[in-house]
């Protein structure tokens, strides 16, 4: 199936799932604006987490489009907060590991540290020390990608731990913002695409 759009939104990466069904998953996308700060479109997936048919088809479309073989990877790296709700069904389904990716503050020492830069700010995100084996192999899962900062910085962190990431699924990419750029040495599946 070719990429299709639905207003502002294509949902190229929903290939394996049949048009209606993509349409209602679309569908449950929140638009709301001047949120978290003037200007910003703010994209809510939670709509799609409350409705059991939605999420359903969220977390296969996810399975069917991973940017990489599942043989591939051992772990799948959540970024909290929306990153867990995605990536603890998919690491269940996929029989690998779950490596929360915190807010700092968030876990116990001792913990490697990451910071970075947003639109509208810096944060810093952090993993628990010694949580990984060596020369673990890590898919980054998110909800959303827009400039790919937290991303970024995700897998600066799994570097440090002499782990490696081996790409990035995310159900929403926001276009224009730089993120598919900033991770383009990366494979990447993405379901749907807004503007």
């Amino acid at each position: 199936m070719a990429a299709q759009d639905t207003g502002d939104m294509e949902f190229d990466g929903l290939k394996l799932i049949d048009e209606e069904d993509a349409r209602y998953l679309v569908s449950k996308i929140r638009t709301i604006p001047d949120f978290p700060g003037k200007g910003v479109m703010f994209r809510d997936v939670m709509p799609i987490l409350t409705d059991a048919k939605a999420f359903a088809l969220l977390i296969n479309a996810m399975v069917e489009a991973l940017p990489i073989p599942a043989s591939e990877f051992d772990y799948i790296g959540g970024l909290e907060a929306r990153g867990f709700l995605v990536g603890v069904p998919l690491a269940c389904r996929l029989k690998k590991g779950f490596l929360p990716i915190r807010k700092l503050g968030k876990l116990p020492p001792p913990t490697l540290k990451q910071s970075y830069e947003l639109e509208y700010g810096a944060a810093t995100i952090e993993i628990e020390d010694k949580l990984l084996p060596q020369s673990s192999r890590v898919l980054i899962v998110d909800d959303l990608m827009a400039t790919g900062g937290t991303a970024t910085a995700a897998k600066k962190l799994v570097e440090r731990t002499g782990s490696i990431v081996v790409g990035f699924s995310f159900a929403v990419e926001l276009e224009g913002q730089g993120g598919r750029e900033r991770l383009e040495d990366n494979p990447i599946s993405v379901l749907m695409r807004m503007s």
